[in-house]
Order: C-alpha cells, then structure tokens, then sequence
C-alpha cells in the first residue's frame, strides 16, 4: 500500500495533471497504440489517428478514472469497482493492457512534469499505477 509521503507527492503531482487531462490521457493511448500495437483490437470502431476525437474522447474518461482513484487514493478498489466490472465482464479486456497503459501514462507524466518527475514521485506513481492495475484485474480471477 502506499505510504503517507508517497500519497501527499501523488496529490501535489496530480494537480498539476488537472487541466491537461484530455491531452495527457490522448497522449499516453497514442503511446500505447504505437509501442504496443496489439491493444488496438479493443477499438475497432475508434478512428486510431493521432489527436482523432475518439482517441482525445477515451483519453479523457482514462484520466478521469485515474483522478476518481486519486480523490479516493484511501479505497481505490471502491471507486473503480464499476470500472473493474465492465472491462472484467463486459468488455474482456486483456489485464496486462492496464499495465501497459499505466506505463505510457507514468511516460507521458515524466515527459510533461520534466524536473518535477523525480525518483520519489516515480516510485510513488508507479505503486498507485500497480494498485490500479490489481484493482482492475481483481475480477478475471
């Protein structure tokens, strides 16, 4: 679990996420798409082109989810349980996608937070990630 200091630096590098949501979470899905070209067969309706409405639309509700999980850092599992449910059950999403899509976003935060993405917030981000991602995978078992 994450320790108090690695919440507090998760919070404080968060606000500066805030306002740049759409970009960011466009960003780090144009990432995904290009390293890891396998996980565009769970969007075969999605006009894929860098900066395309969808990809800027799903980036968006991608970071929204991030920013319910840090507004709940103390009980990530409840406020993504529904999330946890529609890719379990509905849309059978592979769980290693959610790992690989943190990682984009852990490079899309370093790229735009530059100085300030130190090792600490590194470490820290990448618990929170890693909690997301168990979270999210909790239900294929």
């Amino acid at each position: 679990m994450l320790a108090a200091d690695e919440k507090r630096l998760i919070l404080l590098t968060w606000n500066k996420v805030l306002g740049h949501q759409e970009d960011f979470g466009a960003e780090a899905l144009e990432r995904m798409f290009t390293v890891y070209p396998q996980t565009k067969t769970y969007f075969p309706h999605f006009d894929l082109r860098p900066d395309s409405k969808h990809i800027r639309w799903h980036g968006k509700k991608v970071v929204a989810a991030l920013g319910d999980a840090v507004r709940h850092i103390d009980n990530i599992s409840e406020a993504l349980s529904a999330l946890s449910n529609l890719h379990a059950y509905s849309l059978r999403v592979d769980p290693v996608n959610f790992k690989l899509l943190c990682h984009c976003f852990q490079v899309v935060l370093a790229v735009h937070l530059a100085d300030e993405y130190t090792p600490q917030v590194h470490l820290a981000y990448d618990k929170f990630l890693a909690a997301i991602s168990a979270v999210l995978t909790k239900k294929y078992r």
